[in-house]
């Protein structure tokens, strides 16, 4: 499973590396970019692109507004004992019996190319539900919860979640639903819940009953780990900006509100800058309450008929006036908004002032519904990550997100905006059956699965690009660093959300946005590292340092001084980066016995970890259409960012050591084909100092290690990528 914001660039992977057809059920979703018009015509693009690769290789296209992708695949594909991979962070589906993984799209190539998935059995940690939800609490409550506890600990990071106890007999199927989706922000690798009468109702009101199958522990079964979860003594929650595991009772957060909300202003600050005017979130702090200005429920975890009908019960008997808090609910697919439709909750909420808005992902990465500068939304989405409400530090806009249920969004809504816990409320909540619609689907979504069309001609868009040439691995890499970094680095700050995205389907474009929000000199750095290789392949094509016989050496310090000026750095950054570039290549030439075509130049980017977030392969794969060959860190936030690394030709350093390699910083890596070839994991790094005349000393060494790489995982970093290993 693929959505429109990376199928793609998946697709593009698959045809260069010799698709014929497509070898498994994939589904083709179209729900993250639909609304963005940034760009013209290049969404629709996209859409017609995957369309024309659904019917020439025989694929399931689910054209837009009809459901978000997760939502698709727990009413269509999701069974007992069945496993889903999808290029999307949130492919979770453990509460129908599934395992989904969210993965990289590399990985999902792979699929797409007959290869297998492979992955080093995990630790498995038992979740364990007892007692029943208070009225009011939902599941975003449940989930932030089990965030809060798990994410900064790293309880849970790349592991299962087995679903256990006799508290899932409490919850219903959305319940579980809704606290499964959000297993991803633990960091967990997946998750897989105790199925039961419940879930085989489910199915069979969805026309699968025969994908029911019981799971459940052996007795006896033992796990690497507990969380122990008694629903009965869970509170309404809020995740404040900027990390859903930034979470606590809202009852905690009301009885220390200033002291909390100035730690988030003063992180908020650090994030914007100095540009525009400074951020403010204690300014709303009024009358003793928190007031916010806009709420949202919507996509794969709020967007659920059940979410929506509380709604519906909490602002019962309410008018939402129109001079200032708005309310927008987009429900997670077509037939939940037509069984809103059937039974009259949606005119219910129309007549209250909540606006319905179509079965999209928008409002959950940033390209719809942004607030003003400085406002708050309250959010019941996945994530509440900076930007991700679509705002711009960069060019002084600065807004603000909440995670919340969309129980307690519905409490805040009717009480003014004034920050309300759904459990103050006294209200009769509904308990309506949902009807699934299966002709809706049936009229509307093209499975073509296993009825490809060789011959079927694709349309590739304007903004539609292939991949660039790929350089293999040589003996010996030299590094620049192009980015360090505290703390950590994440996925949104790789590549940002909303509509940078926008340009997903053209490698060089969207490489253009890389580290865009943190640093904005990056991409000119990196530029200037790849093109130092440009002109290192132009030496070693010409037999040495002058490009052709004759030529004055002159004329090579002159093509170094223009390195810089195509990358676009300033005069004194382009003199920095040409100065010395021969005489270093001159020296380790000369040290290590080599010629020029041994030596393979790259950026690398450091920080004491990188990857926390989304799955998207861009935050990779940019790097590498920049130059990138290595990342350096202290960890890698998840598998998946790993993988992605690998499958771009990265090179996932990790080092225990505390580090000190400042941008600019050269590094030698001697013999990297060898000692990858020959399985080593220990990788020593030679730390050099500014290149002068006469000499390039190495100002210290740091180990480093690759960590357990597969076979296929040598062979694709030493090809250079993917692509180029499959083509090999």
């Amino acid at each position: 499973m693929s959505p429109d914001n990376n199928y793609v660039n998946i697709l593009q992977t698959a045809r260069a590396s010799g698709i014929r057809k497509f070898p498994v059920p994939y589904v083709l979703s179209n729900c993250h970019h639909t609304l963005c018009a940034v760009g013209g015509t290049i969404n629709e693009d996209d859409h017609v692109f995957g369309l024309g690769n659904a019917k020439k290789y025989g694929g399931i296209f689910v054209p837009p507004y009809r459901a978000v992708l997760h939502q698709y695949m727990r009413e269509r594909m999701a069974g007992g004992g069945r496993m889903i991979l999808g290029s999307d962070s949130h492919t979770r589906y453990g509460a129908l019996g599934t395992m989904g993984i969210g993965e990289g799209g590399g990985e999902v190539a792979k699929q797409l190319l007959g290869r297998t998935y492979d992955l080093k059995m995990p630790p498995v940690l038992a979740v364990r539900l007892t007692g029943s939800p208070r009225p009011g609490v939902g599941p975003q409550d449940v989930a932030l919860a089990l965030v809060a506890a798990t994410f900064k600990n790293k309880f849970n990071k790349n592991k299962i979640l087995e679903f256990v106890g006799p508290g899932i007999g409490n919850l219903s199927m959305e319940y579980r639903m809704g606290i499964d989706v959000m297993t991803t922000e633990s960091a967990a690798l997946s998750s897989i819940w105790c199925t039961d009468q419940r879930t085989r109702e489910y199915l069979g009101e969805h026309g699968r009953e025969d994908a029911y199958q019981k799971l459940m522990p052996e007795d006896g079964a033992w796990y690497d780990g507990l969380i122990d979860i008694d629903l009965s003594q869970v509170e309404c929650m809020i995740a404040l900006p900027f990390h859903p595991s930034n979470a606590m009772p809202i009852r905690e957060f009301q009885e220390r509100m200033e002291e909390i909300l100035e730690a988030v202003e003063a992180e908020g600050q650090k994030i914007k800058g100095p540009k525009g005017k400074p951020f403010s979130i204690m300014s709303h702090v009024r009358d003793g309450g928190f007031y916010v200005d806009q709420a949202l429920v919507s996509g794969c975890s709020g967007g659920l008929f059940e979410n929506i009908v509380a709604m519906a019960d909490i602002l019962k008997g309410y008018g939402i006036p129109g001079n200032g808090l708005s309310v927008g609910v987009n429900p997670a697919s077509l037939p939940v908004m037509a069984e809103l439709l059937r039974q009259g909750i949606a005119g219910e909420l129309a007549v209250c002032g909540v606006t319905l808005r179509p079965a999209i992902c928008g409002p959950c990465f940033g390209v719809t519904d942004v607030p003003a500068d400085n406002q708050v939304s309250i959010r019941h989405m996945t994530r509440n990550y900076p930007n991700r409400e679509g705002s711009k530090p960069g060019q002084g806009q600065m807004a603000a997100a909440c995670l919340m249920d969309a129980r307690s969004i519905a409490a805040t809504v009717r009480n003014g905006g004034r920050l309300t816990a759904a459990t103050e409320l006294s209200v009769e909540y509904r308990s309506l059956t949902y009807h699934f619609n299966e002709q809706i689907y049936k009229n509307q979504v093209f499975d073509n699965f296993g009825k490809g069309d060789a011959e079927e001609k694709l349309v590739l868009g304007p903004n539609i690009a292939d991949w660039p040439e790929m350089a293999p691995l040589r003996k010996h890499l030299l590094l620049r660093v192009a980015g360090s970094y505290e703390g950590s680095v994440t996925t949104d700050e790789l590549i940002p959300s909303g509509e940078a995205s926008s340009f997903r389907s053209n490698p060089e474009k969207i490489s253009e946005y890389t580290m865009i929000s943190r640093d904005k000199d990056y991409v000119g750095r990196a530029k200037a590292v790849r093109e130092m290789e440009r002109q290192r392949q132009a030496w070693a094509a010409a037999g040495g340092f002058c490009k052709a016989a004759g030529e004055k050496e002159d004329q090579a310090g002159a093509e170094e001084s223009r390195i810089s000026e195509k990358a676009g750095t300033t005069e004194n950054q382009g003199g920095a980066y040409a100065n010395g570039l021969k005489n270093i290549l001159t020296v380790l030439c000369t040290r290590e016995q080599c010629g020029l075509e041994d030596i393979l130049i790259g950026s690398v980017m450091v920080s004491q970890q990188i990857g926390d977030g989304s799955s998207r392969e861009q935050a990779a794969s940019c790097q590498k259409v920049l130059g990138g060959f290595a990342n350096i860190a202290n960890e890698y936030a998840t598998k998946r960012y790993r993988s992605n690394l690998i499958n771009w030709g990265i090179l996932p350093l990790r080092t225990e050591k505390d580090w000190k390699l400042p941008t600019d910083t050269w590094i030698f890596i001697r013999n990297i084909r060898q000692v990858i070839e020959e399985k080593q994991e220990a990788v020593e790094l030679q730390i050099l100092g500014l290149p002068e005349e006469g000499g390039v000393e190495t100002a210290g060494t740091l180990q480093c290690t690759l960590d357990n790489l597969t076979e296929d995982e040598r062979k694709i970093l030493l090809a250079g990528s993917l692509i180029n290993y499959y083509k090999g």
